[in-house]
C-alpha cells in the first residue's frame, strides 16, 4: 500500500492520510481536538461522554491511521493511559514524522495484527478499559477476522463496568454488512446502537455507520445529546428499532466471516474532507 500525508484542500490547517487513494484520517495538528471526518465526530462526541468533562480515561485503539482519536483523548483528557494496535509500523513512523505526537500524550503503540494483539495486552488492562475504538481497514475494507462474535467477545473483555465499545463500519445499500455487525456486537455485549447520517442508515448510499455497545447498559440517554451535537443530519437507532433495523441478520462467526463490501469508485472520488 501506498501512504501519505497531505493538506486538506478545504479545511486550512488540517492534513490527511490518504491509503492507495483512500481517505483514512484527517488531524488539526494545532488543535487536535477539531474533528473531521463526519464517523470521527460521532465517536468523539461518544468519548465526551464515557466519563465525566475532563477526567482522565483507559482506552484502547484498534488501528492507528493519523492517531486522530488517541490525540483527541490525550487533549480532552490528559492524564488519559492509551493502547493503540497497529499492524504496520512504517504507517505510524510516516503519521508520526509528518504530525508528531505530543511528548506527554500517555499514547503507546503496539506492532501486530489487532486481534492477535488484544491477548499481548498487559493483563491489569483486562476489564479496565473505559472506551475501545475499533476502526480497522485495510485499504478501503475492514479484514474478515475482526468482523467475528469471536473478535467482539475478546474485545468485551477489555471493558470496564459501564466501559463502552465503538466500532467504525462502510456500507452501501441493503445494509447486509451492517445489519450482520450490529447483530454480531449484540452477541458479545449487552446493548447496541448504531449512528450514522440519516441516508446512510437507510440503506441508501454508502457511507460509515458507527456502532457503540457495552456490556453494562448502555446509558441510552446520551442518544439526544449525540444526535444534537452533530454531525447533521444524524440518526441513531437502539432498542425495539435496532431489533427492527436487524432484520433477523444471522451472527456472524470465524467460520462465516466475510471483509466488508468495497465501496464504489464514485464514493472514493469524492473528497470526504470537505466541511
Amino acid at each position: 500500500m501506498r501512504a501519505l500525508v497531505e493538506e486538506d484542500r478545504y479545511r486550512p490547517g488540517f492534513l490527511n492520510l490518504v491509503v492507495d487513494g483512500t481517505p483514512q484520517s484527517q488531524v488539526n495538528p494545532d488543535d487536535p481536538r477539531e474533528l473531521g471526518f463526519e464517523y470521527v465526530q460521532r465517536i468523539g462526541h461518544v468519548i465526551d461522554l464515557v466519563a465525566e468533562p475532563g477526567a482522565p480515561i483507559t482506552a484502547v485503539h484498534l488501528g492507528a491511521g493519523a492517531l486522530t482519536l488517541p490525540r483527541y483523548v490525550a487533549a480532552t483528557r490528559p492524564g488519559s493511559r492509551q493502547q493503540v494496535l497497529e499492524l504496520e509500523p512504517a504507517l505510524v513512523d510516516l503519521v508520526r514524522r509528518r504530525i508528531p505526537l505530543p511528548q506527554d500524550s500517555g499514547i503507546r503503540v503496539r506492532y501486530g495484527d489487532a486481534r492477535a494483539g488484544l491477548g499481548k495486552l498487559p493483563a491489569a488492562l483486562h476489564g479496565s478499559v473505559d472506551m475501545v475504538v475499533v476502526d480497522i481497514f485495510s485499504g478501503a475494507q475492514i479484514p474478515a477476522h475482526v468482523t467475528s462474535v469471536e473478535f467482539y467477545r475478546e474485545v468485551a473483555g477489555l471493558l470496564a463496568p459501564g466501559g463502552v465499545v465503538a466500532v467504525n463500519l462502510a456500507d452501501g445499500p441493503g445494509l447486509a454488512f451492517a445489519r450482520g455487525q450490529a447483530a454480531t456486537l449484540a452477541a458479545a455485549v449487552r446493548e447496541v446502537a448504531a449512528l450514522a447520517e440519516t441516508q446512510i442508515l437507510k440503506g441508501r448510499r454508502f457511507g460509515n455507520i458507527v456502532l457503540i455497545g457495552s456490556t453494562s447498559a448502555l446509558p441510552l440517554e446520551w442518544l439526544p445529546r449525540l444526535l444534537a451535537a452533530g454531525p447533521h443530519p444524524a440518526k441513531a437507532v437502539a432498542g425495539a428499532e435496532l431489533r427492527n433495523f436487524l432484520g433477523g441478520a444471522a451472527v456472524v462467526t470465524d467460520e462465516s466471516a466475510k471483509p466488508s463490501p468495497p465501496p464504489a469508485r464514485t464514493f472514493l472520488a469524492v473528497d470526504r474532507t470537505r466541511p
